[in-house]
């Protein structure tokens, strides 16, 4: 993984800390989510603006957003 540059490469983008990276090749959420170390429960993925269940596949042309679920209640 790299800071994003521009490319045929999955754009992913992160919060917490907020950040961009490029990766290479096609993949599924659960194995995109592993390499950055995070656990599916923990996050919603967001696939060129729409939501992805985690059994997605995911290309190159993507772009990707993984934010953070927030729960909250009283």
């Amino acid at each position: 993984m790299r800071a994003a540059s521009g490319g045929s490469t999955m754009i992913v983008r992160l919060r917490n800390p907020t950040r961009t990276v490029e990766v290479q090749g096609g993949r599924s959420v659960a194995k995109l989510l592993n390499e950055f170390g995070l656990a599916r429960e923990a996050v919603l993925v967001v696939r060129n603006g729409e939501l992805v269940p985690g059994d997605a596949f995911l290309s190159n042309e993507d772009e990707v957003e993984l934010r953070p679920v927030i729960s909250g209640g009283v």
